[in-house]
């Protein structure tokens, strides 16, 4: 038996619906619930290095590298420095030099260390910078001055009256313009040394 095509056209439709009914249609029912396997965890944990089998040496060996120079002499000379010894009761003492070194623009600077006081648990030393001979040559220096302290360790704050030479070597200190801008802070505290001489300034 033949169908015509136009009705062919219209039988193909309708079998593809009714294939597709059963697909549609169908349920799943769950029978059972579902679980993920136990899976044991161990803590990890960093390999361990025997860190004393292996020799160490220690020495030198030559580099070229490139250093920032300035020009400075230093000679070594046996001086009278002052001496500072400080007994606190139950604490024990640590002998040490404290240096006030600073970079100046020529040799006509003099810098002296004028005293130490104990603010707040540290060792404030307050250094005077004067230059006495505006026409020296100029000639990047350094000077410095030196006290040695038998104290408790602690702390060290250095401060600098006088205008700071513009360098990034200076930096490490705090320059003041006079006693003055810390002397709530150090009559709190208790002064160890004091050069007379030129603590007025």
């Amino acid at each position: 038996m033949k169908f015509p095509y136009s009705t062919l056209k219209k039988l193909f439709p309708l079998s593809l619906i009714l294939l597709t009914f059963p697909l549609v249609s169908c349920q799943v029912e769950q029978e059972q619930q579902g679980q993920l396997p136990d899976v044991n965890v161990e803590p990890g944990q960093l390999p361990e290095y025997d860190i004393q089998g292996p020799d160490v040496n220690v020495g030198l060996r030559e580099k070229t590298v490139v250093v920032p120079k300035v020009v400075v002499v230093q000679e070594k000379e046996t001086v009278q420095v002052p001496y500072i010894d400080v007994n606190v009761p139950g604490a024990e003492n640590e002998e040490r030099t404290i240096t006030t070194e600073i970079q100046v623009p020529s040799g006509g600077y003099d810098l002296e260390i004028q005293s130490v006081y104990a603010v707040d648990n540290e060792l404030w030393v307050i250094s005077q910078l004067t230059e006495e001979n505006p026409n020296a040559p100029e000639a990047e220096v350094r000077i410095s001055d030196r006290i040695v302290m038998n104290a408790p360790s602690m702390p060290v704050r250095q401060f600098i009256i006088g205008e700071a030479p513009g360098n990034s070597y200076n930096e490490q200190y705090t320059f003041i313009n006079s006693r003055q801008e810390i002397a709530p802070q150090l009559n709190a505290g208790k002064q160890l040394y004091g050069n007379q001489q030129k603590a007025s300034r």
